[in-house]
C-alpha cells in the first residue's frame, strides 16, 4: 500500500516536465558515476546486478536526459528500511512507489537531481525476475537493431509532444510498444 505522501508526491513528479532529447554520448560515463555511487553507498550482499537501462543505455537514441538505473537486490525491505536512509544522505530522493509487472507490490525508487532541480538519474531497485529481465531484453534488442530503435525514438518525440506535462500518459503510451518489442525478442528467440 502507498501512503498519502507517497502518492501526492508521485501526483506532482508525474507533472513534471518531459524533454527528449538527442543522443549524449556522455550518458554512458554518467551511468557509471552513478553506478560508483550506488556501490559506494549500499551493501554489496545486496546488489545482484546493477545494469544501465532505458534509452540512454542505447547509443545514439534520442531521450529523457535521465540515467535509468536497475538495481536487483536480494532484499527490497531491507532497502527500503537500511539503504534509503543512506541514499538520501547522499542526495538522491526516495520513494516507495507501486510496480508495474514486477513480481512484489512495491519497489525502491530514487531519484537524483543537479542544482537546478532537473533529474539526472533514476535508480530503480528491484527483486530479480521476468519485469527486470524484459528491460534488459528491450535495451539489448534496441542495441541490436537500429531500425526498431528509430521507430521508438520517433514515439518517444511524438508523445513528448503529445503529453509534455503528463508523464503517467507518456509512459502508457511507451509501455504498449516496449511490451510488444520484448515479446516480438521472445518470438524470434532473440538472445
Amino acid at each position: 500500500m502507498t501512503d498519502a505522501r507517497t502518492e501526492k508526491r508521485l501526483k506532482a513528479l508525474a507533472k513534471e516536465q518531459i524533454e527528449v532529447v538527442p543522443y549524449d554520448p556522455s550518458w554512458p560515463a554518467r551511468y557509471l558515476e552513478v553506478e560508483k555511487e550506488i556501490k559506494r553507498v549500499m551493501p554489496r550482499r545486496l546488489i545482484q546486478r546493477i545494469a544501465h537501462i532505458g534509452s540512454t543505455s542505447v547509443p545514439g537514441l534520442s531521450a529523457k536526459p535521465i540515467i535509468d538505473v536497475q538495481v536487483e537486490v536480494s532484499d527490497p525491505e531491507e532497502i527500503r528500511e537500511h539503504v534509503a536512509p543512506l541514499m538520501e544522505e547522499a542526495g538522491f530522493e526516495f520513494l516507495w512507489r507501486p510496480t508495474i509487472g514486477d513480481e512484489d507490490s512495491h519497489y525502491a525508487w530514487f531519484i537524483l537531481r543537479d542544482a537546478d532541480n532537473r533529474r539526472l538519474a533514476h535508480i530503480h531497485m528491484v527483486r530479480p525476475g521476468q519485469a527486470s529481465v524484459d528491460r534488459i531484453v528491450f535495451r539489448d534488442y534496441l542495441c541490436a537493431f537500429p531500425e526498431e530503435a528509430k521507430r521508438y525514438a520517433a514515439l518517444k518525440d511524438s508523445l513528448a509532444q503529445r503529453f509534455p506535462k503528463n508523464r503517467t500518459a507518456y509512459t502508457a503510451e511507451k509501455s504498449v510498444y516496449v511490451a510488444e518489442v520484448v515479446a516480438k525478442a521472445r518470438r524470434e528467440k532473440w538472445r
